[in-house]
């Protein structure tokens, strides 16, 4: 290597030693230093690790090529190849048993003096050491040295030209007669032993790969190509090789030796070194010349090749383990993706390359991904609060307690849900009014069914066509004069019961709902509503009972004494001193009392526009105290922001309509919660709100993940619940018929009949069932059949018929329904 950049090599047995190469050998051990400071007169390779000289050999000159002895036994011996092709084997002055010395200083000679390009240790027959020269006329360009062979006298070599090793002075023993030889008339580039089988060497000659027999050395296996340096084995898969030449590097199969499987990109400068990972499985590092970069080729999970015409893929990307150029690598032998680099001035780099990271969910939102060797797993770990969970594990949680399956009282699925979700429990009472108001036949008889799913925006419109009432109202139990213009009409009341203010009938009255928010001691907003009914002693008791039980808002005395002193005049200072305490109450409702108090009448955008008062309450106001016009623009404007917001108490004002799906829409992409989004919409009575592809998008998604969770009952409960609101959907008893007609044969039913009347229904349906493996997933199996996707099954029709295979068996007709809860039962 004298006059060429230098190369490093680790030492197989010794983990922390390795060998720089260049006009002289210099031994190197690392050591970890963490956050200490290093050692006197050690190299920082770096931020972990130094290195210290600890031997240098320098009586080798003119060296070309270097190769660690294989084996433990010596520990430091090394064969040199020299540029008139003689092979000197030398050590570090390391090992001093005796059969080092023997080995040490002595030289393998060929017949011709040219140079030596590349050796190569046999791994099992250490003995065995192959050099690979220059062509000389017909002479052979391998050799095959003995290591343990005899001095050879047959030529006198002069003693003052036998090169020594440090520290030995006898007479080196000089080998001329190869133990075989073979690539004769051509060159050699590189060599590497098959680790498959110790008897085959692979050779990169002149313009062929060869793969010689040392058993049959007359016959040889060849490939012509360019690719013929730097010759290396996987050593994960012996059956891969990599070689390349100038910018290209080829992988060869041996198994199909006619062309290489893959040729790696070609790059831009011409290749010095290829070397395979020996800590990971078909990672490949390339280095070019005069570059800081080492590219690094994964091919992992290259599959086998099958076809002519397959090429396997791989995943490239580029390291940079320092700033300046870098002559040459090598691969630590057990350290994982750890590599030292050496620079033409001889600095060290020791460095460690990072492994792509692949991140996989598992169904129950469990994080894991590899890394290396290492598979690490995370999962949530203690109780979260509902604001921190992901939204897949909610889901997961509510579908286990039955949410969105309470068809009687809807309103509990609000509950179910296992969190105070303002939004969601808007949404279920929203639909539990609508289908309350649906189930009326007094209201039925008006054809008002489609109307109430319409949403509050349609039924305000509906009502801007007909005459709408407006009636001055004074407060009661109050001895104030001043009337409010109130507005009433039937869509007007039917939008108060959709808002849950009041029940169905024809007269308002707020009591009972007032009741059940004294029951929930929800006191601001029960005194707020009492309020805007114009009942100001009925605010004034709530606001004080709810302060003597405790519980309420600290501040609920002091404005109920201020409502006591309540005036209806404009200058007044209880108007003053009211509009002050309202910049300084927490609670929206106790705000809004004061704000519609003392706004003038018609204008009531303090209240209207109270983002912190849910949407129902805000609704409802507006329904009784803003003209047709008005009610009409704001209703239009809070529909847009609800939409906008993907907010659920929108569908309040949208219904179950395009708008209910657009703002269902922006809700999924906010939250991915297509549970909520497939419960609500199968709500929908017009059938044009579920044949949307959007919804039909979200159910299948949500049947996808109770798959994903193996939850087979509950997608079951799911499908079924969605056959019974949705009547245009194919009914399930019919697709399990069709499905049992084409998966079982005419033989099996012949079974079936055979033994109904023998075993009983009931033995006979349980047979059924262990053929179809998986109803609740959706996965029907059969031995004679592929696989078939299926809705899970309501209704199961059975049909059996009297056959007289067998003797004991009676005629037996059976035509009838089994539902699926007895379906369960019998496993």
């Amino acid at each position: 290597m004298s006059g060429s950049k230098p190369d490093i090599l680790w030492a197989p047995h010794h983990v922390d030693r390795f060998v720089v190469c260049d006009s002289e050998l210099c031994l190197y051990r690392t050591e970890s230093v963490g956050n200490f400071e290093a050692k006197a007169g050690s190299l920082r390779l770096s931020e972990d690790t130094t290195a210290t000289l600890l031997a240098i050999n320098s009586d080798t000159p003119y060296m070309k090529c270097v190769a660690w002895y294989p084996k433990y036994d010596p520990e430091c011996l090394l064969a040199v190849g020299q540029a008139n092709g003689r092979v000197v084997l030398t050590s570090l002055g390391q090992d001093r048993n005796s059969k080092c010395r023997d080995l040490i200083g002595k030289e393998f000679v060929p017949k011709h003096a040219r140079q030596c390009n590349t050796l190569a240790w046999n791994p099992v027959d250490s003995n065995w050491l192959a050099a690979g020269l220059d062509k000389h006329r017909a002479d052979f360009s391998v050799l095959i040295w003995d290591i343990s062979s005899k001095y050879t006298p047959e030529i006198a070599v002069p003693a003052e030209k036998v090169r020594l090793s440090a520290g030995d002075t006898d007479a080196g023993l000089v080998v001329t007669k190869p133990l075989c030889e073979l690539g004769q008339n051509d060159a050699s580039l590189s060599l590497c032993w098959l680790p498959r089988d110790q008897k085959l060497l692979l050779a990169g000659m002149h313009r062929n790969l060869a793969i010689f027999d040392l058993r049959n050395t007359s016959q040889k296996i060849f490939v012509n190509t360019k690719a013929v340096q730097g010759v290396t084995v996987d050593p994960h898969f012996h059956d891969r090789v990599a070689s390349f030449f100038e910018g290209q590097v080829a992988i060869w199969d041996l198994r199909k030796f006619e062309k290489p499987v893959l040729t790696l990109t070609e790059q831009p400068k011409p290749l010095t070194k290829v070397a395979w990972c020996p800590t990971r499985t078909g990672l490949l590092a390339t280095l070019t010349r005069d570059s800081n970069i080492i590219r690094l080729y994964d091919m992992q999970h290259t599959p086998t090749p099958i076809g002519d015409e397959t090429e396997p893929t791989i995943i490239e990307r580029s390291v940079q383990p320092c700033e300046n150029y870098i002559a040459s690598f090598a691969w630590h032998p057990t350290n994982q993706n750890r590599m030292v680099v050496v620079t033409p001035n001889r600095l060290m780099t020791d460095f460690t390359v990072f492994e792509r990271i692949s991140l996989a969910w598992s169904p129950t939102t469990s994080l894991m991904w590899a890394c290396g060797r290492h598979l690490y797993n995370c999962s949530e770990e203690g109780e979260a609060s509902s604001g921190e969970k992901d939204v897949a594990t909610k889901m997961r949680q509510r579908a286990l307690s039955r949410y969105g399956l309470d068809t009687e009282q809807v309103w509990r699925n609000h509950l179910l849900a296992g969190d105070d979700d303002p939004q969601l429990k808007s949404l279920w009472y929203t639909l539990h009014f609508m289908k309350q108001y649906a189930e009326d036949a007094d209201q039925k008889s008006l054809n008002r069914v489609p109307l109430v799913y319409s949403g509050i925006k349609t039924i305000v419109k509906s009502s801007t066509e007909r005459k709408t009432e407006n009636y001055k109202h004074g407060w009661t139990g109050c001895d104030r004069q001043m009337d409010f213009i109130r507005y009433q009409s039937e869509e007007r009341s039917l939008a108060l019961q959709l808002c849950g203010w009041i029940q169905k009938g024809p007269d308002i009255d707020v009591a009972p709902f007032l009741n059940s928010l004294e029951e929930g001691e929800e006191w601001e907003r029960a005194a707020a509503v009492a309020l805007f009914n114009l009942d100001i002693r009925r605010a004034i008791e709530i606001l004080n009972k709810g302060a003597a039980l405790g519980k309420g808002d600290l501040n609920l005395n002091v404005v109920a004494m201020a409502l006591s002193g309540y005036t209806d005049e404009k200058n007044s200072l209880w108007r003053e001193m009211c509009s002050s305490l309202r910049l300084q109450l927490n609670n929206p409702y106790l705000c809004v009392m004061f704000a519609f108090l003392t706004s003038e009448p018609g204008s009531y955008d303090c209240v209207l526009y109270e983002s912190s008062v849910a949407v129902r309450d805000r609704v409802a106001f507006a329904s009784m105290f803003l003209n047709d016009s008005q009610i009409l623009r704001y209703i239009d404007k809070l529909t847009n922001e609800m939409k906008e917001a993907g907010n659920l108490e929108g569908i309040l004002l949208t219904g179950l309509t395009k708008d209910g799906i657009d703002l269902m829409e922006s809700y999924v992409d906010r939250t991915g919660d297509v549970q909520t989004a497939s419960f609500c919409m199968l709500q929908g009575f017009p059938s044009d709100v579920v044949k949307d592809p959007r919804v039909q998008y979200w159910i299948e998604n949500y049947r996808n993940l109770l798959d994903a969770w193996r939850f087979w009952h509950k997608r079951a409960e799911f499908d079924i619940h969605r056959s019974k609101l949705d009547p245009f959907s194919k009914p399930l008893a019919q697709e399990l018929e069709s499905l049992m007609k084409r998966l079982i044969s005419v033989k099996t039913r012949n079974w079936l009949s055979s033994i109904t009347g023998l075993l009983g229904v009931r033995t006979v349906v349980m047979e059924v069932m262990l053929v179809i493996c998986s109803v609740g997933s959706g996965i029907i199996m059969n031995a004679q059949c592929q696989p078939v996707t299926v809705n899970a099954c309501s209704w199961i029709q059975l049909e059996t018929s009297s056959q007289q295979k067998h003797p004991r068996a009676k005629t037996h007709e059976y035509k009838g329904l089994l539902s699926l809860k007895t379906f369960m039962c019998i496993f």
